[in-house]
């Protein structure tokens, strides 16, 4: 399996995301496959700026915008699994949204109805099989990450490929005291290690570890 992770953070190798991602990327590595990180922060890729789908019509697939994305899509086609972490904003930060928008030249304009829905794929050079969400965020409640997780729910659905399920860490900072990884948190990045193994191993990540990687660290405040 090779997967490719897109890092959204703008603090990108320091913050909670990454340290998620790190352990997720570690579980996965662990397991045999190859995977290439990549910080969205770090690119220079300008917004979908063309207006009229020059990659769906007189493009056949490329993109009319030349920047970072031209080194991005290479690695993109060639990856079996799609890894996009974030953290929550509102609801993502400015450098992945530009990302997320640029994947449009890998799908193809064939429209279909599913299930009451119009939906395109990937076209037959992309390997992606895969999409995974890794999302922190510093609110309580891991409902502050569903709208995140609809986002790349419907990005896969819309290419036709598996949305094979969502690593969320609700109020992500809980894990650290003085920067240091508590006891709890270590316990957190363990079950997200096991996550990322059991989906190359297993192809899928289990009920129980995403259930472990969601926990509550801090009570619940207030009526």
């Amino acid at each position: 399996m090779r997967a490719v992770a897109i890092n959204g953070s703008p603090q990108m190798q320091k913050g909670n995301t990454a340290l998620v991602l790190a352990s997720f990327i570690q579980g996965m590595t662990d397991a045999g496959s190859e995977v290439e990180l990549v910080y969205a922060s770090r690119l220079k890729v300008k917004p979908c700026s063309c207006g009229v789908m020059y990659c769906w019509n007189d493009g056949h697939g490329a993109c009319c915008v030349q920047d970072d994305m031209q080194l991005l899509y290479p690695k993109l086609k060639a990856a079996d699994v799609l890894i996009l972490a974030t953290p929550v904003y509102v609801p993502l930060p400015g450098d992945m949204q530009n990302v997320v928008n640029r994947l449009m030249p890998l799908i193809e304009p064939k429209l279909e109805r599913r299930q009451g829905r119009t939906r395109a794929r990937f076209r037959e050079d992309v390997g992606i099989q895969k999409i995974v969400l890794v999302a922190t965020s510093g609110w309580r409640e891991v409902e502050n990450c569903d709208t995140v997780v609809r986002i790349v729910k419907e990005l896969a659905e819309d290419a036709s490929v598996e949305f094979a399920g969502a690593v969320l860490r609700p109020h992500s900072d809980a894990m650290k005291v003085d920067d240091k990884v508590t006891q709890d948190g270590e316990a957190v990045l363990d079950a997200v290690r096991r996550a990322g193994n059991e989906l190359v191993g297993q192809g899928r990540m289990s009920h129980e570890a995403l259930a472990a990687i969601s926990r509550p660290l801090i009570p619940e405040e207030g009526p």
